[in-house]
C-alpha cells in the first residue's frame, strides 16, 4: 500500500498489557500511548496521522502476547481497519507489544503485510516486509522476537522457581486457600470463624458419629454456618473440608480438567487456523 505525497500515513495504534498488574504499575496503556503519539509527531517523511487506537488488557485483566491474532479483539479491530482502506497501517510501542511468541510475532505481520498494510514500532520505525535479496532484514527482526520470547520464558522460570521453593519450606506458593485459612502477607493462616465451623463439624463426626450428608444438613440448617462467600454446603464440600484423602482427590481431578481444558483450547486453535488456509 503506497502513500500519495504529502499525505498524512494513517495508522492504528496498537497497545496491549499483559496482566492487570502491568496495566497500573508497568508499561501501562497511557504510557503505550504517549509514546506512540510521540513518535508519530517527529515523523516528517512520510508525515503520520494516528487514526484510531486499540488495546488488549486492562487494569482488570491482561491479554497474553502469546495470544493468537484472532484471539486478539483490539489487534483485530486494527487489522480490519487495514483490510477496509480506514488505515494503511499499523503502530505499536514495540515489537513485544505486538507479540511476545515469535511464531505470533511473524504471523501477525506476515497477515498485515499480505492486506497490503505497512507496520511500524515507536522504538525502531518501519518493519519492511520481507524482501529475498535482504535476508539479514527478516534475521535481525526475528532476533528482536527471540529475545522477546527468551524473556517471557525467563520470567516464567523464575515464578515458577519461586513458587516450588516457597511451597517446599511449607509457604503458601499459589492456588485459593482452603476454607478455614486466609492469605496473610503472603502466608497461610487460620481464620478464626471458619476455623471454628471446621471444628464444630469435625466434633459432630468424631463425637456423634454423623455421616458427611447429616453433617451438611445440620450445617444449612444453621445461619451462623455459611460455606464460602456465603452459600451453602454440599456434601462432596463437606467431605473435602474434612477429608484429607478427598481434597488430595478433588485437586487431582481438578488439574486434570485444567490440562484437558487447555488441550481442548490447543485443539480448537489449530482446527481455526488450518480453517483459515
Amino acid at each position: 500500500m503506497t502513500t500519495p505525497r504529502n499525505t498524512a500515513l494513517r495508522l492504528v495504534l496498537v497497545r496491549r498489557v499483559s496482566t492487570a498488574k502491568q496495566a497500573v504499575d508497568g508499561y501501562g496503556l497511557p504510557a503505550q500511548k504517549a509514546d506512540g503519539q510521540q513518535w508519530a509527531k517527529r515523523q516528517t517523511e512520510p508525515r503520520v496521522r494516528i487514526v484510531h487506537m486499540v488495546s488488549d488488557g486492562d487494569e482488570k485483566g491482561g491479554k497474553s502476547g502469546t495470544s493468537l491474532l484472532d484471539e486478539r479483539p483490539g489487534l483485530m479491530e486494527a487489522v480490519e481497519w487495514v483490510a477496509d482502506g480506514r488505515a494503511d497501517g499499523i503502530l505499536a510501542p514495540n515489537l513485544d507489544r505486538l507479540a511476545r511468541e515469535l511464531t505470533v510475532q511473524e504471523a501477525v505481520l506476515s497477515y498485515v503485510w499480505a492486506l497490503g498494510g505497512r507496520v511500524f514500532t515507536a522504538d525502531h520505525g518501519e518493519h519492511l516486509e520481507d524482501d529475498a535479496s535482504d535476508p539479514m532484514r527478516t534475521a535481525m527482526r526475528q532476533m528482536r522476537g527471540v529475545f522477546h520470547q527468551l524473556d517471557r520464558g525467563l520470567i516464567v522460570k523464575r515464578l515458577t522457581e519461586g513458587r516450588t521453593a516457597k511451597a517446599a519450606k511449607g509457604g503458601y506458593a499459589y492456588g485459593a486457600p482452603r476454607f478455614g485459612q486466609v492469605v496473610v502477607d503472603g502466608e497461610l493462616t487460620d481464620e478464626d470463624k471458619e476455623s471454628a465451623i471446621v471444628r464444630t463439624m469435625e466434633k459432630w463426626r468424631d463425637e456423634e458419629g454423623l455421616g458427611i450428608r447429616a453433617i451438611c444438613a445440620r450445617a444449612n440448617a444453621r445461619d451462623d454456618m455459611p460455606a464460602k462467600r456465603g452459600g451453602k454446603w454440599h456434601p462432596t464440600t463437606v467431605a473435602r473440608l474434612l477429608s484429607p484423602e478427598a481434597r488430595e482427590s478433588a485437586r487431582q481431578q481438578s488439574a486434570a480438567a485444567r490440562a484437558a481444558r487447555k488441550e481442548a483450547q490447543r485443539r480448537e486453535r489449530a482446527a481455526r487456523l488450518l480453517s483459515q488456509r
